[in-house]
């Protein structure tokens, strides 16, 4: 230990180093429940490229793993200490370098608030699109780590789709630069891909080239309240055959309705089954919404009410994005899926849902990005009554076994982790294990980057 804070301290300025245990304890995890952490013995807050790789250099010479961190809004308890690890908290690295209205392109670090990114961008008229409901905390170094989504992915895509290049400090230190800043580029492998999602376990991600889009409209949003979420769940289906494009397509179930009402007096229907909503931010939106309240209604919704201002939009959408929060209220802990299914599939991983809820005697609330098939099942429990918590945790893996039998996937947003990593095993098959354990070995041979994750 007194080598370990020698040496790091030899490249590294006094105010880089917190060693007081009670504060160091404060980073041993993220917001992920069930997943085992570790007790770090030292975090750097580094903020230059240097300080990163003078860090890797001396975990590799000293055998150390290192834990890299964002904002630590993360649920899958990707970002968890492991005992005696180096907590490695990029969050003061957060200038944004660049921003090119004509490459369409920002420049960043990873400490960059993804919040304080979308309003510079916008005072460009330009536009990025990823949008996790934590984007007022969470980091765009987190938000790469786990191949984040959000509410806009049905028209604009996730995370990965707008990584362009990055500059990543590998395991022994080197610094790797991948990608482009151009509009095209095919050389080589795609490892800029490869980084996206890999949950700090490959390299650590120091500077990334986004892609930036123009500033659409301002959008406008449609409630629709349906008597079951089998009928909500048709109404997306025949939107999405019909070819629309809407900038947003989510689900509230009564339990998430309920829940945000409680918290902060919404004034949601608490009556209906499901909420739907659906917003466009096209040239004419009072007409695509018009549009798809007749699907709406053809599959069974009881009352369509479409906003008439974007201040009513953004009303509804801040009880979307309250979801997560509302819910934690219901009971003292939560266990918060990320399965998504085939769109086609979605009636069917809500039905199922329902059932395991029952069959648990569990209170599970879902919030989903309806337009991707992504689902959010959030199992409520009393995490200091045994028998509950067993439940919990039993209703969780059988809503994952759901997903997987209905085509989909663990997870569709918030990674893997701790929380994930015995059934990201069942889902890639023994094959793609052993491959991506390769990729592991090569390039992080000692396997000191973020050990325990994923695998």
């Amino acid at each position: 230990m007194d080598d370990l804070l020698e040496r790091l301290r030899s490249g590294l300025p006094a105010d880089a180093l917190i060693t007081d245990p009670d504060v160091t304890a404060s980073y041993g995890h993220d917001m992920a429940s069930f997943c085992e952490a570790g007790t770090p013995a030292v975090v750097v807050l580094p903020r230059t490229v240097e300080h990163v790789q003078h860090v890797m250099r001396t975990a590799t010479e000293l055998r150390v793993p290192v834990v890299p961190q964002g904002a630590r809004t993360g649920l899958s308890g990707a970002a968890n200490a492991s005992d005696g690890c180096i907590v490695l908290s990029l969050t003061k690295m957060d200038r944004i370098l660049e921003i090119s209205p004509v490459d369409r392109i920002a420049v960043v670090e990873p400490g960059v608030v993804n919040a304080v990114l979308s309003r510079a961008v916008n005072e460009h008229g330009l536009y990025y699109p990823p949008d996790p409901s934590s984007w007022e905390m969470c980091t765009i170094g987190g938000n790469i780590g786990t191949a984040s989504g959000g509410l806009c992915c049905v028209k604009y895509g996730v995370t990965a789709e707008y990584v362009l290049g990055l500059d990543v400090v590998l395991a022994d230190g080197r610094l790797l630069s991948t990608g482009r800043r151009t509009a095209k580029g095919v050389a080589g492998y795609d490892l800029t891909r490869l980084f996206v999602g890999s949950e700090g376990s490959l390299g650590i991600v120091v500077k990334a080239v986004l892609a930036l889009r123009p500033q659409p409209p301002a959008q406008l949003v449609l409630a629709a309240e349906f008597d079951s979420a089998a009928a909500a769940c048709d109404a997306v289906c025949a939107i999405m055959e019909r070819g629309h494009t809407p900038s947003l397509l989510e689900l509230m179930d009564r339990t998430t309705l309920r829940a945000v009402n409680a918290m902060a007096n919404m004034g949601l229907p608490e009556t209906t089954e499901a909420l739907l909503l659906a917003a466009f931010d096209t040239p004419e939106p009072a007409a695509d919404l018009a549009a798809v309240g007749v699907l709406c209604k053809a599959a069974g919704a009881t009352e369509v009410v479409p906003a008439d201002t974007v201040a009513e939009s953004e009303l509804l959408l801040q009880a979307r994005r309250m979801s997560l929060t509302a819910l934690e209220t219901v009971k003292t802990a939560t266990m918060i899926d990320d399965v998504c299914v085939p769109r086609s599939k979605l009636g069917a991983m809500l039905e199922g849902t329902a059932g395991i809820a029952e069959k648990y005697d569990l209170t599970i609330g879902v919030c989903a990005h309806a337009g991707d098939g992504n689902t959010h099942p959030v199992v409520c429990f009393d995490h200091t009554d045994a028998d509950e918590s067993r439940r919990a945790r039993e209703s969780f893996d059988e809503i994952m076994a759901l997903g997987l039998e209905l085509g989909g996937t663990i997870t569709g947003e918030h990674g893997v982790g701790v929380l994930k990593k015995e059934w990201l095993a069942r889902e890639l098959g023994p094959v793609g294990v052993e491959l991506q354990r390769g990729i592991k070995a090569t390039f992080d041979p000692l396997g000191i980057l973020n050990p325990g994750k994923l695998f």
